[in-house]
């Protein structure tokens, strides 16, 4: 892996910070520590991160908190820690623009995989998503910019979007007024099968529709399709520098 990628991990376990820094720097990863949110910010301004390590217990603000803060300004991807496997803390991960998610304990080589796994993800855009001649997709009044990689309404406001949900939003855009289930939006957005439990797809939707300002009640822009999947029930329009298509 690229030793250029930095990697900040956040957690107030010296003994865990610690072990992952080491075993992420002998395998070609630059990595930086902090203990709160605090150490965090402060990183954040006075160096580059590629992506964040960050556990859900932190002391004063938690994860939860500095992750949902973070996605007001960032895309940066985020790997959430949990304490524990529970579903709802993975759902409340996810829910606050959380890229991925690993409940401990778990082994260093798991994470570096996990790692991967999104830098792949959030780096480059898989060959079936790639349009190398569009800058923007403008689509129900929003223009998604592919270079920034976010969100701006009408009137010019930007609205950031988590790595995970600048895919997902892409796929639909790429596959407008086509039903898509869960496997397919799965495959195409993280390219792994989809897990009965797995919510996650779900969770990235809603987020999206509150984004869109899409009542997730009668939604026009993403529509559910009852025992199928979702649409995305709108036009698009594919535009490249100084010309659309």
């Amino acid at each position: 892996m690229d030793t250029n990628t930095h990697i900040l991990i956040v957690d107030d376990d010296r003994d865990i910070r610690t072990l992952l820094a080491e075993y992420l720097d002998s395998n070609g990863l630059r990595t930086l520590t902090a203990t709160n949110g605090a150490e965090m910010r402060k990183t954040l301004e006075e160096s580059r991160v590629d992506l964040i390590v960050l556990d859900l217990t932190l002391p004063g603000e938690d994860g939860l908190t500095l992750c949902r803060n973070l996605r007001a300004t960032s895309n940066v991807p985020v790997i959430m820690l949990t304490a524990r496997g529970e579903p709802l803390d993975r759902i409340l991960g996810l829910e606050m623009g959380a890229d991925d998610y690993l409940a401990k304990p778990f082994e260093p080589r798991e994470l570096f995989a996990r790692i991967r796994s999104v830098l792949r993800r959030t780096q480059a855009l898989p060959p079936n998503m790639a349009q190398p001649d569009a800058a923007a997709m403008r689509f129900a009044n929003w223009t998604l910019d592919l270079t920034a990689r976010h969100l701006v309404n009408q009137d010019g406001v930007v609205v950031a979007l988590s790595g995970a949900e600048f895919r997902l939003l892409k796929v639909f855009l790429d596959h407008p007024n086509r039903v898509l289930n869960r496997d397919q939006l799965l495959e195409l957005t993280q390219g792994r099968e989809s897990d009965p439990f797995d919510r996650s797809v779900d969770i990235q939707i809603s987020r999206l529709r509150q984004k869109l300002g899409d009542d997730a009640r009668t939604p026009v822009i993403i529509k559910t399709v009852r025992n199928e999947g979702y649409v995305l029930a709108t036009t698009v329009t594919a535009e490249s520098a100084g010309r659309a298509s």
